[in-house]
């Protein structure tokens, strides 16, 4: 069995405070970090949307960037696991210009995903394109289980 996302427990329940929230025009939550070497636990400013898809010969990440440059992401895998981390810089505010609502958000951000089994860490590959980072991650061939039949006496 492939895992794919390292399960954050709180995660869940943002999302759904996010929905109702944003639902009544309030302000959606931040994501929390868990640390990658047992470290405290970080406030992270914003969390992208990711995709996962898979065929025969890959796995395919899809996280959307908008307004970002590739400089600004970084793509790494550490003991078994993917990160995707960045920052989007906020916009320049105006003189002349007031805000009248701001639902963007802005500031570093970092998504962690289980590496699969199958999948090879060292034939990986990134791209970005139109605000969409694309990271394909190629799969290698499993050895078959060996079969060992035990006599019973």
């Amino acid at each position: 069995m492939n895992k794919l996302i390292t399960w954050n427990p709180l995660r869940e329940m943002e999302e759904a405070q996010n929905r109702f929230s944003t639902l009544f025009g309030g302000f959606p939550t931040f994501p929390i970090r868990f640390p990658k070497n047992g470290g405290s636990f970080k406030l992270a400013d914003w969390s992208p949307l990711v995709d996962i898809t898979e065929d025969d010969h890959e796995y395919l990440f899809k996280a959307d960037l908008p307004e970002m440059k590739k400089d600004d992401v970084k793509v790494t895998i550490e003991n078994g696991i993917l990160y995707i981390s960045g920052e989007r810089r906020a916009e320049k505010e105006e003189k002349k210009r007031k805000f009248h609502r701001l639902e963007r958000f802005f500031g570093t951000f970092e998504r962690t995903f289980t590496v699969p089994e199958d999948a090879n860490p060292t034939k990986i590959r990134a791209e970005f394109r139109d605000g969409v980072l694309q990271v394909h991650l190629e799969k290698r061939p499993m050895p078959k289980p060996k079969t060992i039949e035990v006599k019973v006496q």
